[in-house]
């Protein structure tokens, strides 16, 4: 049974339009992705992109990955991704065991990440995993013109907190059959700790992507 990645990529971006295809290090974002994928060959068999644009498609196909048509139906702004994971496994005439699904908005990603956390993924026999971070932050939410804590007490220190950490959409690992159950993480997937500042990277304005590439050429263009 095979491991595979899906990359999903609709076009139709309304805060920073093209996107998936906008050059990062002189490269389409989406071309990232497939590369981190292809670079990892010996835990991944193909690559997938999911896209209802004729300029993904074009992009993808041109890097070498495989191409599944999204349908409109599935390419709205509110269409949860687990729909278009869902579609290409529908699509595929094979037994697909482990999905590797990489967001092309998280283009940045530590080298060994997925060889890692792969590893961990097998060995443990989990049946789903995602990558979170540890943030430093302190939070709270307003009410009623109020400002509530929510993971401290006002006037403590940051580096007495509880520690709190975020989903930082980096890469996740799923069992296929979970997904055919509208899922990508199952209440028991496992949180693989990732600390890095690459994973403070999520594309979905000019501010985001002017970061990414100052991260990439501080960082990755070496």
């Amino acid at each position: 049974m095979k491991t595979i990645a899906i990359i999903p990529a609709r076009g139709g971006s309304k805060r920073l339009p093209q996107k998936n295809i906008k050059l990062l290090g002189g490269i389409p974002l989406i071309a990232h992705s497939i590369l981190y994928a292809q670079a990892n060959s010996d835990v991944i068999d193909d690559i997938y992109v999911s896209t209802d644009d004729d300029e993904i498609k074009k992009a993808a196909l041109q890097f070498g990955a495989k191409v599944v048509n999204r349908p409109k139906s599935l390419s709205g702004d509110f269409e949860p991704t687990v729909s278009a994971v869902k579609d290409v496994l529908q699509q595929l005439d094979e037994v697909i065991e482990n999905v590797i699904l990489l967001q092309p908005t998280n283009p940045l990603r530590p080298e060994s990440l997925l060889k890692k956390s792969f590893q961990y993924y097998q060995e443990k026999k989990q049946d789903s995993l995602f990558t979170v971070t540890k943030s430093h932050q302190k939070f709270g939410k307003i009410a009623n013109e109020k400002f509530i804590p929510f993971n401290y007490e006002i006037g403590q220190r940051s580096q007495d907190l509880d520690p709190i950490f975020y989903e930082n959409g980096l890469l996740y690992i799923s069992k296929s059959k979970l997904i055919f159950e509208d899922k990508i993480i199952s209440e028991d997937a496992f949180p693989f700790l990732v600390d890095s500042i690459l994973a403070n990277v999520d594309i979905d304005t000019q501010e985001d992507f002017d970061y990414a590439e100052y991260l990439y050429n501080k960082y990755i263009l070496i």
